[in-house]
């Protein structure tokens, strides 16, 4: 259920690209290292996405993207809600409307976060099983 006074949209073309830029290189910890051009490049492969607006400023104040295969699996990524708008319900509303009421409500849905796993358990996430490996982003040379 959306809060009062939001409205959720899956509009690829309504997402604000400059509000989601200054986001997630100035305050998103897991998104910082990306540049524009990499964020550009991720929005236009994403298989969906979810913008949060405020009604009545129109702007937009929150956001999930996710990938996928289309048919069995999805990834969930840069979920956010800006510190402004947060304690409302969005958090919830944002990963409810990906993962539980589109079109990929019955795949395996992936996530990494260092945050909010309360959030995220409440719509089914969990620590992985023994079929899950990860082969982990390389760190940078010397």
């Amino acid at each position: 259920m959306t809060p009062e006074g939001y409205e959720l949209d899956d509009d690829p073309a309504r997402v604000d690209v400059d509000a989601l830029w200054d986001f997630l290189s100035t305050q998103a910890y897991w998104a910082r290292w990306r540049t524009r051009a990499d964020v550009e490049a991720q929005l236009a492969a994403a298989w969906r996405v979810v913008g949060a607006y405020d009604v009545t400023s129109g702007g937009m104040v929150g956001f999930a993207r996710a990938f996928s295969d289309g048919v069995g699996l999805a990834y969930l990524a840069d979920v956010y809600v800006l510190p402004g708008h947060r304690g409302h319900g969005l958090g919830h509303a944002l990963v409810a409307a990906m993962v539980d009421e589109g079109p990929g409500a019955a795949y395996r849905w992936l996530l990494h976060t260092e945050d909010a796993h309360g959030l995220y358990a409440d719509h089914g996430f969990a620590p992985p099983d023994h079929t899950l490996l990860e082969r982990p982003r390389p760190e940078p040379g010397p």
